[in-house]
């Protein structure tokens, strides 16, 4: 299982509640405004941007806690229109998350514990930063009762242009273009590795679940640079009980952008891929 040591950090934590205006101003974002444009007659210096990273725990009389945890790199904090997205997403999910921990609490059997507890953490982290945009890549974990939380990747991409926020594979044709470019490829990659960690090889590829090959639908994917100019790579992520069950873990397939992939991007993105060198 991969997960960052923030996340880490939420299940092993037990910190005091704290207000998002202080950390938002520790991270050099102020959510309350921080989708206003700067003063253009301002000349001195911008404060430089920092990570931000929210925590909150909840208590209750009961015994049972709700831990929510939203965090972003100072990559995000620089963008003042994408921090302040971030930052109302971060408000609606604490807000639904606590909402579900309340009905749980309140319908939970006295003596029963998991539905008492739960916990929710986010981490945007940078795949990659390109002159136009930023592709982002986003770690979650969840409880929410029962032997064991949930976990997973997905990915956003930020336009500067035009200060949008948007799922990677927007950027092309359509999924089965994308899985026609790089379907084969990405699926006998993942074949090697379940293989390697079941120790024993599959026996119908093209059959059901857990052996068969997932659909983009499926698929978290990731536009990843090793220029810093043009996307030349891509993640294919796979979460628990996409391509294996829960126990196998997570997957993810690096592959680089060649001819195939860029037939499949749209016209309009077409000029911010390139065929990896």
């Amino acid at each position: 299982m991969r997960m960052s040591l923030f996340l880490i950090s939420l299940l092993l934590s037990s910190a005091a509640c704290s207000d998002p205006q202080e950390y938002g101003e520790k991270a050099g974002v102020d959510p309350a405004n921080a989708a206003q444009p700067k003063d253009a007659g301002s000349t001195g210096p911008q404060p430089k941007a920092e990570a931000f990273a929210f925590e909150q725990k909840l208590e209750e009389k009961g015994g049972g806690a709700l831990e929510f945890a939203f965090a972003w790199p100072a990559q995000v904090s620089a963008e003042p229109e994408l921090a302040a997205q971030l930052d109302k997403r971060r408000g609606d999910l604490f807000d639904e998350t606590k909402a579900d921990w309340q009905s749980s609490v309140s319908e939970c059997p006295a003596e029963a514990a998991s539905c008492r507890n739960y916990s929710f953490a986010s981490e945007y982290q940078v795949v990659a930063d390109l002159p136009r945009f930023l592709s982002l890549s986003i770690e979650f974990y969840t409880y929410t009762g029962g032997a064991h939380g949930m976990y997973g990747r997905s990915a956003q991409v930020w336009d500067r242009e035009t200060g949008q926020l948007f799922d990677p594979l927007a950027m092309f044709a359509s999924q089965a273009a994308l899985h026609k470019a790089v379907g084969a490829k990405a699926c006998a990659a993942l074949d090697r590795m379940r293989v390697e960690r079941r120790g024993e090889p599959i026996d119908d590829p093209a059959g059901e679940w857990p052996d068969n090959c997932p659909g983009m639908d499926e698929t978290t994917l990731f536009v990843g640079s090793s220029n810093g100019k043009t996307f030349d790579r891509l993640g294919l992520y796979y979460g628990p009980y996409v391509a294996g069950p829960y126990a196998e873990g997570e997957y993810e397939v690096t592959l680089p952008v060649d001819a195939a992939v860029i037939a499949a991007v749209k016209p309009e993105y077409a000029s911010v891929f390139s065929v990896k060198r």
